[in-house]
């Protein structure tokens, strides 16, 4: 063993107070599964074989090879190697002083420094029995590695069942390694009367086990079990226990079902001491054709349904007492306290070839809740937009230039008082067919069909319900050269509609025609210069976009699925100031630009791109979207926007939309990021947006810092380059966090602020979350976790947050594939 220092222990020894928290939190027993926590990524595998190094039928067959100083014996009967002594046969290998080997009954008697290598997993002590074939013997007084998980321990005695089973007596189990701890006192230390290691199931299961950590054990458990490596097993996950302003204490007991190689199932029923009981459960399946996933949440009774219905019952009192409302407005009904959850995702690849298609393929999605706070309520909901949960069933095809799907789409939105949002329109039913065809005697052309029924409330939307036919046909003629582009296109968009009810001027259907010419046009300069000493070969790309299309009024018309473009550089050189197909904007824009990149002559790595974009009107746009005013500026805002990769460690990117006539800017978008090595990593973000009507203030900025930085830095104590995935050696301190603040209300809106600490064989990790789930609320939480590397994790995971807060946020560990037995080869 290397000598160490006394830093040396202090980078590994961890604080005592982090130890009480965590033997408080031991309060459940049972089987657990390195990072196989609710957050934690579970991988599925297709294929339910198993492969073994030597097929235990062919065991028996193969030679065996002895060596040492001295051999001697009797043929077909005993050998004696004394010295150096070794016997090979497999993928075992036994080393010692002195070896017998007895032929007959296949047996291994060894003694003095005795070493086994069995796949990997190495075994020392002072005497051994094994029968070599069957792999069935006993080793007195042993020492222990498993190779897949790095873990290892002592035992009075092991009893080898077969080639995979064994039984430890009065033995002990850790993954902190020896050289981290003079003296051998492990961080933590699990104890057991019994420890029973199955490699090829990948688990230890233990009997009268105590953990022990920091030397503070806990009460004997009756039997738990453990992974051996990060492949999935059944059993019991580790606790997670948290605190928030919402739920008030929050603990959740998982049980994860490993049912086959490609399904499984977890279950989860977690009690909130300030709402009730959630029971929850989530399953998995992966097959060759299809793959999915459903989960269900469910809560019987929701304390907090109630506490928010007593509360609006008393504000509404008040109001009738103050003359407020009248009695006809109170809103006495109670809601239902029940509240439950449902997901679920399915994809299906079909046979195409019998019915003479490319591909096809089936996709069905389901996002449903039970009621419009859910989403400020729990904040595990896996959709992407918390208010619109999109309910999705398609079917995609594909045959040579031909593509297109048949769709039905419909959303839940969730409404909130405070801030009201006006629902999507459902398509029940959408019908497309695509064609496109490129290069067709120089020519592209192009034909997109879309047929939608669409859905809604007519109160709300204030316009009827109804269908359209839609269809866009495009032909274009690039002229391309290596460094000059011109491609004039024609468009002819037309659209048929029948309404459920009659529009104001009292027509139930409607048809339109627009035609638009566009010539897209630039040129590309290219030259070497050099900037700081550093050699590049720049360029010089002035574009100009032209486009035509005549005036068509579309007042009438009802908007289902149109929106204004945002104004940036993807937009600004397109042909429509809409999405969507129910505005068609009149147009006579001619939009120039030039962009300017720096590119490493070597790797050629952009490392600096500068553009700048104004898109003159010749005449005003005067189609509209519902309440909307024409058009009528001659020259737009100005576009300018850069980004700058100097080095890999650097990155800077900036937008600036700047009005000429009010020489300001109406839009500020700039962000950096600072990433000099492994788990150090600072971005922030400056974003402004002027208000489009006037108001108090002159507009919403905010500023976004996240973070992921060793504390220890601070001292001079850089670190190590373990690789990804395996942080910086122990005793290390990291920083963590992101805060999102309001400049002109001058509040923090959303923040994560945490530390994590390694401390070789357990990581530690606090983190406070605080979410605004609406204008005048927010639910704050703490997150505590203890993971015991290689073996299992306690408390409140708060991987998820880390990782959707924190740009580029690395785990200090993350799972990784077992290794060879090679890697331990004797």
């Amino acid at each position: 063993m290397p000598d160490l220092t006394r830093a040396d222990w202090r980078r590994c020894r961890p604080p005592l107070p982090l130890a009480l928290l965590t033997l408080a939190l031991l309060q459940a027993q049972g089987a657990s599964a390195q990072d196989a926590g609710l957050d934690a990524p579970i991988t599925l595998k297709r294929s339910p074989q198993l492969l073994e190094t030597i097929p235990k039928t062919q065991r028996g067959e193969l030679p065996s090879f002895v060596d040492g100083d001295r051999i001697s014996g009797r043929p077909d009967l005993e050998t004696v190697i004394e010295g150096n002594a070794s016997l090979r046969r497999g993928d075992t290998v036994i080393h010692a002083d002195r070896l017998e080997y007895y032929q007959p009954e296949d047996l291994a008697k060894a003694s003095g420094n005795v070493r086994v290598n069995q796949a990997g997993n190495v075994y020392e002590g002072p005497q051994l029995e094994l029968k070599l074939e069957t792999f069935e013997g006993f080793f007195n007084k042993a020492r222990y590695r498993f190779l897949a998980s790095g873990g290892h321990g002592d035992a009075e005695r092991i009893d080898f069942v077969d080639s995979n089973v064994s039984i430890a007596r009065q033995a002990t189990y850790t993954t902190c390694r020896r050289e981290d701890y003079p003296g051998w006192m492990p961080a933590w230390l699990l104890s057991a009367a019994t420890l029973t290691t199955d490699t090829e199931e990948n688990v230890g299961v233990a009997t009268d086990a105590r953990l022990s950590f920091m030397g503070i054990s806990t009460p004997p458990f009756p039997s738990l079990s453990f992974p051996l490596s990060n492949d999935r097993k059944s059993g019991f996950l580790p606790p997670t226990i948290g605190m928030g302003s919402v739920n008030g204490i929050d603990i959740t007991v998982p049980y994860y079902w490993n049912i086959a190689p490609n399904r499984d199932a977890t279950f989860y029923p977690e009690v909130m001491s300030k709402r009730g009981v959630n029971l929850g459960s989530e399953f998995r399946y992966l097959e060759k054709d299809y793959s999915g996933d459903l989960r269900l949440d469910l809560m019987g009774s929701d304390r907090l349904v109630g506490e928010r219905y007593d509360e609006k019952v008393n504000t509404q009192l008040q109001q009738l007492a103050n003359g407020e409302i009248q009695a006809k407005d109170l809103d006495l009904r109670r809601p239902v306290s029940r509240r439950w959850g449902l997901w679920a995702n399915h994809h299906q690849q079909f046979d195409a070839k019998a019915l003479g298609l490319d591909s096809l393929a089936a996709n069905v999605t389901i996002n449903r809740v039970s009621d419009d706070d859910y989403w400020r309520d729990f904040t595990r909901t896996p959709s992407l937009t918390q208010r619109l949960l999109s309910n999705d069933a398609r079917l995609d095809w594909s045959k040579g230039d031909w593509s297109g799907l048949v769709r039905a789409l419909k959303y839940q939105t969730l409404q909130y008082d405070l801030s009201p949002i006006l629902p999507p329109y459902d398509r029940l039913p959408q019908i497309t067919a695509n064609y496109n065809k490129y290069d067709w005697h120089g020519f592209d052309f192009s034909l997109n069909t879309d047929y939608s029924r669409f859905r809604g409330d007519p109160v709300q939307q204030q316009q009827p319900n109804g269908e359209r036919v839609f269809a866009q046909a495009s032909l274009s003629r690039p002229f391309l050269t290596p460094g000059t582009f011109v491609i004039p296109k024609l468009q002819l968009h037309a659209s048929s509609y029948q309404f459920d009810a009659p529009l104001s001027n009292g027509a139930s259907s409607a048809n339109r025609t627009v035609p638009t010419f566009s010539l897209d046009s630039g040129m590309i300069f290219e030259r070497d210069a050099s900037f700081f000493g550093r050699a590049f070969r720049q360029t010089l790309e002035p574009r100009a976009f032209y486009v035509y299309t005549p005036y068509r009024d579309q007042s009438l018309l009802p908007n289902y699925d149109s929106a204004a473009n945002d104004f940036n550089f993807a937009t600004v050189y397109t042909e429509n100031a809409f999405s969507g197909n129910d505005r068609i904007s009149d147009s006579n824009t001619l939009t120039v630009g030039v962009t300017s990149r720096l590119i490493d002559p070597e790797s050629g790595a952009e490392a600096a791109r500068f553009g700048i974009a104004q898109r003159l009107r010749f005449a005003d746009q005067r189609v509209t979207l519902p309440g909307g005013t024409p058009v009528s500026d001659r020259i737009s805002d100005l576009l300018l926007g850069a980004q700058i990769n100097w080095t890999p460690q650097w990155s800077v990117d900036g937008t600036v939309q700047y009005n000429p006539d009010d020489h300001k800017s109406t839009r500020t978008a700039l962000s950096a990021r600072y990433n000099p090595g492994s788990y150090r990593n600072i971005s922030a973000a400056y974003r402004y947006q002027a208000n489009t009507t006037p108001t108090s203030n002159d507009g919403n900025k905010s500023l976004d810092v996240s973070w992921q930085w060793p504390v220890n830095d601070l001292w001079g104590d850089k670190g190590k380059d373990l690789g990804p995935g395996r942080g910086q050696g122990g005793g290390r301190w990291y920083a963590v966090g992101r805060l999102n603040y309001s400049l002109q209300d001058r509040k923090l809106t959303d923040g994560v602020l945490g530390f994590e600490y390694d401390g070789c064989c357990w990581i530690g990790r606090v983190v406070l979350e605080r979410l605004t789930t609406g204008q005048a609320t927010a639910n704050t939480r703490i997150m505590f976790q203890i993971e015991f590397v290689g073996f299992a994790s306690i408390g409140s995971s708060p991987m998820r947050t880390l990782t959707q807060n924190i740009q580029r946020y690395q785990p200090l560990r993350q799972p990784f594939p077992a290794p060879s037995r090679f890697t331990n080869y004797d």
